[in-house]
């Protein structure tokens, strides 16, 4: 008779998760409300009143998803005083790809001059970084030496029918981006946790079908309104809240956090009425709550990290601060973590 096998107790190879540089990029071309009122059926009233949007900034003629995001990812390496080839792994968050091949974080690796890092694409819509901070702890306990490039990017005008005023009134182009390093902190923001959760059954509520191997097509076809994002904004509104205040309020009860612990929150920046109820839930008066939608509208996954990098460049965050940052996206899919500064 064999002996029974000893039960195999896990024991992290690291639990220190180090945010050693930040970057952002958004275009350059800016299309205000009063733009839009002109193109569509739409006023500025009326989106300011409903999203807090005044404006957006729109992808140049020719301006692709890897080139905001290879700009963002320099500054971010910049900052962290890192050159390109010290990186072991590209992380990127994305729904508006270049191209379904090759992926965008090979595109980017291309572009910032370097060969033979790990590349891979998230698609986690707008929670795709935060799906990305959770891919880089995950290569970081496996491989504690790994330096990884997170980096978010959406050119989603090009996904855009501007002829749906619910929808191309709420988004807009940009990228963030961080490098992630175990090791000494040195000073260095620690990122202290990450939790993330989906619905597949709720996914019809918010989509872009065209082009997926679930929606055919062959030379010729026209394109249709399934080809641009295509929305159901009041129940994703109320799966919203409810996903990125639970999920938030579980990690930080993981962390031993409570709600008065919390200095900064960072909420995904899709609607001012969702930042403003997920503020309310925690309790935090407005300045604490980092809000740029109304210079950025919805970034998706670029969101958080593009507000990530403004409120520690802005001096939003300071030195001490411990901050939540949550998202909710497509699919559905949610996420929260937790950051030291």
């Amino acid at each position: 008779m064999l002996d029974p096998i000893e039960p195999f107790a896990y024991t992290p190879f690291m639990n220190e998760f180090t945010i050693r540089g930040f970057g952002r990029y958004a275009p350059e071309r800016i299309v205000t409300n009063f733009d839009l009122e002109k193109m569509v059926d739409t006023s500025d009233e009326w989106i300011t009143s409903r999203t807090g949007i005044k404006q957006r900034h729109v992808v140049a003629e020719g301006e692709t998803a890897s080139d905001m995001a290879t700009k963002a990812a320099m500054q971010a390496l910049a900052d962290a005083g890192m050159e390109a080839d010290e990186l072991t792994h590209i992380v990127l968050g994305t729904f508006t790809p270049d191209a379904m091949i090759p992926s965008t974080a090979c595109r980017v690796q291309q572009k910032l001059g370097i060969k033979g890092q790990m590349c891979m694409d998230v698609g986690a819509a707008c929670s795709g970084f935060l799906y990305g901070l959770e891919t880089a702890r995950g290569y970081l306990a496996v491989k504690p030496d790994s330096k990884i490039l997170v980096v978010a990017t959406e050119a989603i005008s090009h996904r855009l029918n501007m002829e749906d005023r619910t929808t191309c009134v709420l988004f807009g182009d940009a990228a963030g981006a961080v490098i992630i390093t175990g090791g000494d902190p040195d000073g260095k923001p620690q990122l202290l946790d990450v939790m993330l959760g989906a619905d597949g059954s709720l996914g019809d509520l918010l989509t872009v079908n065209g082009g997926g191997a679930a929606a055919p097509y062959k030379k010729g076809d026209i394109v249709g309104d399934e080809y641009f994002v295509q929305m159901q904004g009041r129940e994703t509104f109320k799966h919203a809240v409810r996903n990125m205040v639970g999920i938030s309020e579980k990690l930080i009860k993981k962390c031993g956090v409570e709600k008065k612990d919390i200095d900064v929150l960072i909420p995904h920046q899709a609607n001012w009425r969702i930042i403003d109820a997920v503020g309310r839930k925690f309790d935090l008066p407005a300045e604490k709550v980092f809000v740029n939608i109304d210079r950025y509208a919805n970034t998706s996954a670029a969101s958080i990290p593009l507000a990530l990098s403004e409120a520690r460049d802005t001096g939003f965050i300071k030195p001490g601060n411990l901050v939540l940052l949550t998202a909710f996206g497509g699919g559905f899919t949610w996420g929260s973590a937790l950051v030291q500064f």
